[in-house]
């Protein structure tokens, strides 16, 4: 249960367990973030791989955390993990290979977004529902798995893309049933552990160092209309119709 790593043949395995959904709480984001970096300062490890037990991969932030906690404390909280554990994956010095079963939705594209190899399995779906939980986010990481006028869209109604679309489009490696989605993950880790961790971890600076946008700065700005919206009053709404399996009534 919670966030783990072991470390096999070169190969880091972080795994999130947190049932029901693997939705984290404020907690787990920086803890999240804290074994990504760990990982990567670890000279023994050549490349990791982030995956997830349970139903599926990622479902974002624990509203109910938020929804029960007074003022904006959760919500910073928050912002300020997913912000942490996103960097995490961009910024760790090997590359991360997030292997997707099930649902990825809110900050599990923040995190695969931010991953340099993606493997799914053939029942994967991707999305941001965060317009309908009158929040916004994470469409910077989105963007670098769907083209541009896919991702407004997607962001607009809240609708799921699949893994064969994202293969499609070229973001995700290989598309595999859910029973062999470990072993996918790992056989292309052993691949990249198998170069020399000198260059590999040189590969992995200079593909962040020509990235044409600035992922931190660009979801930070987004973050920003995110607490808009909370300030507004809208979001408690829509985060409360969530919590109690109702339709949200918008006044605004």
């Amino acid at each position: 249960m919670g966030i783990s790593t072991t470390v096999t043949d070169h190969i880091a395995e972080i795994v999130m367990d947190n049932p029901p959904v693997n939705a984290l709480t404020v907690a787990g984001w920086y803890e999240l973030a804290d074994q990504l970096i760990a990982a990567g300062r670890n000279r023994d490890v050549h490349v990791v791989v982030l995956r997830a037990e349970g139903r599926g991969f990622n479902a974002g932030v624990d509203i109910k955390e938020m929804q029960a906690t007074d003022g904006f404390d959760a919500l910073i909280g928050a912002n300020k993990g997913c912000f942490a554990a996103f960097a995490a994956v961009y910024d760790c010095e090997v590359p991360v290979i997030a292997a997707v079963n099930g649902f990825c939705l809110g900050g599990g594209i923040g995190l695969i977004g931010n991953a340099d190899v993606i493997v799914a399995a053939d029942d994967a779906t991707f999305g941001l529902p965060e317009v309908d939980r009158g929040a916004l986010g994470a469409a910077t990481h989105l963007a670098r798995l769907v083209p541009q006028h896919k991702m407004r869209a997607m962001v607009y109604t809240s609708a799921t893309a699949t893994a064969d679309e994202l293969h499609a489009f070229g973001s995700v490696l290989r598309v595999v049933p859910g029973t062999v989605l470990r072993n996918a993950a790992m056989e292309v880790a052993a691949q990249i552990a198998a170069k020399s961790p000198t260059v590999i971890r040189a590969a992995k600076a200079s593909l962040n160092g020509i990235d044409p946008v600035d992922v931190k700065r660009s979801y930070r700005y987004e973050q920003g209309f995110t607490f808009e919206l909370n300030l507004s009053g809208v979001a408690d709404e829509a985060r409360d119709a969530f919590v109690e399996k109702r339709d949200a009534k918008f006044s605004q």
